[in-house]
């Protein structure tokens, strides 16, 4: 079997490697990819920064044509690259596809943010004197991503760091290097000068490690567990480095007694139990005033039955598996643990077996939940859900707001003046009304408050703020 190798200095280096296994049938072998080593991580490094004076100083057109053409070829791959994806990560193929696609518009967005970058000139206090305010590359970026979503989340720090003029070394979850292999030889193929972007693909408690011990990564972009976050701030800040944090999340969504019942079952089902509720933005507390609970939870409980959990690749599918054994008995676990808590089991917790041999787990929906319990303090990252009843919309917005987290909130209401509040009044990076909590659009921020997020946005033009630096300079004529 051919070994797909780690990108170092502009060479396909590595000869240890390991095998990539569907979580849809644990017999498919998606390919085998190399196993980086702490020196790979170093020398990746080591090339990156002497890459970067040159790449830094780069013209716009260059970072412009490769991230274009990186963007043009996904776009004629997307059939084959969302397969990859199914394959590897266990979303359905349609989801796939369309996560592939979103790859190619944030490529897209930064090769046109190459040719938009702008400063200021602004008069001094100072008589005769001139002011310019610019913004100049930070260096070498370390990029550590999930294996949620395994080619939206590397473009999008990707390309702002590729379009900024800052080099990468880039190290991707163990579960997921397919999907990293895949773009990185894209960019490498579009035209990027060697050492400029760098990929070592490994255990993170190996080549991650790696990179945080180095004192020559200006910067790192983290999206993963908040314990993981927690160890990236404290290395950078040993190092005077730069850090951007995207974590966990325990998003509500809130249902009013006035909500449009049919799309209040579409947004919690689509926010909850879609891509196998294996997102940092899903909803799993769903919090529903009284007058509208046994209704709601009567007709979404009839949605999660219809839902066919199945092979990624099989058409008709709407739920893939979970990701590996390891999180499957996470969830389970989970399961097990709010019955003990005494919450009711409305729907699903089952284990269930399909055609091919896989990490199948039916959506999950509890009942009479409290905000106290620890199925609704944290994040358990599947198919599971919980329904918390409360008095009214003030009740409702009290408890939304009652957890560690703020990545993402939803409330379905057809009133103006509860949506208008609780845009306002959410303690959420990110507020949907009548909409899916999960999802931004990719020239928008994306980002949390409190132990969801660190550091500046990702995400369109916001994403200058981590990957740049300003600087300040007067002249006197």
């Amino acid at each position: 079997m051919t070994i797909y190798q780690n990108l170092i200095a502009g060479e396909w280096v590595g000869s240890e490697a390991s095998n990539n296994i569907s979580p849809s049938d644990i017999n498919d072998v998606v390919g085998s990819y190399a196993q980086g080593t702490a020196d790979d991580a170093k020398q990746a490094i080591a090339a990156a920064k002497a890459a970067f004076p040159a790449w830094s100083r780069s013209g716009i057109m260059e970072r412009h044509a490769i991230l274009r053409k990186a963007a043009d070829e996904i776009v004629a791959r997307k059939d084959e690259l969302g397969t990859l994806l199914a394959r590897e990560e266990g979303k359905t193929l349609p989801e796939a596809i369309g996560e592939t696609l979103r790859a190619a518009q944030i490529f897209d967005f930064f090769a046109g943010e190459a040719l938009r970058l702008t400063g200021e000139v602004v008069p001094s206090a100072r008589p005769g004197i001139g002011v310019e305010i610019t913004r100049e590359p930070l260096g070498v970026i370390g990029i550590i991503t999930p294996w949620n979503f395994p080619i939206a989340i590397p473009a999008w720090k990707i390309a702002p760091a590729l379009c900024y003029g800052n080099t990468v070394v880039f190290k991707p979850a163990d579960l997921v290097p397919g999907c990293a292999w895949a773009i990185v030889d894209i960019l490498h193929r579009a035209g990027l000068p060697k050492g400029v972007l760098n990929l070592v693909m490994g255990r993170g408690s190996v080549v991650g490690q790696a990179m945080l011990d180095s004192p020559d990564l200006a910067g790192i972009t983290f999206t993963g567990s908040t314990g993981t976050g927690k160890r990236v701030a404290l290395a950078s800040i040993e190092h005077n480095r730069k850090f951007q944090l995207e974590m966990g999340g325990k998003n509500p969504m809130v249902v009013l007694d006035d909500a449009d019942l049919n799309v209040a079952v579409e947004a919690s089902a689509n926010s909850g139990f879609f891509s196998t509720g294996q997102r940092c933005t899903a909803s799993s507390r769903i919090i529903v005033t009284e007058g509208i609970h046994d209704k709601f939870v009567a007709a979404l409980t009839e949605r999660l039955k219809g839902l066919t959990v199945d092979n990624a690749l099989k058409q008709g599918t709407h739920i893939g598996p979970v990701v590996d054994e390891k999180q499957l008995k996470q969830d389970m676990d989970y399961i097990a643990l709010g019955q003990q808590e005494g919450a009711k089991l409305a729907f699903g917790g089952e284990r269930i077996e399909r055609d091919t041999p896989g990490f199948y787990l039916q959506p999950t929906l509890f009942t009479e939940a409290t905000n106290q319990m620890r199925i609704s303090r944290e994040e358990i990252f599947g198919p599971v859900a919980s329904v918390i009843r409360v008095k009214d919309y003030d009740e409702a917005l009290a408890v939304a707001n009652d957890t560690p987290f703020g990545l993402s909130a939803g409330i379905a209401t057809t009133s103006l003046k509860y949506a208008t509040h609780f845009k306002r009044n959410s303690e959420a990076g990110m507020v949907m009304v009548n909409l899916p909590t999960a999802g931004v659009d990719f020239h928008v921020p994306f980002g949390g408050r409190k132990a969801s997020s660190f550091g500046p946005r990702e995400q369109g033009k916001y994403a200058a703020e981590f990957f740049t630096v300003v600087k300040t300079a007067y002249t006197l004529p």
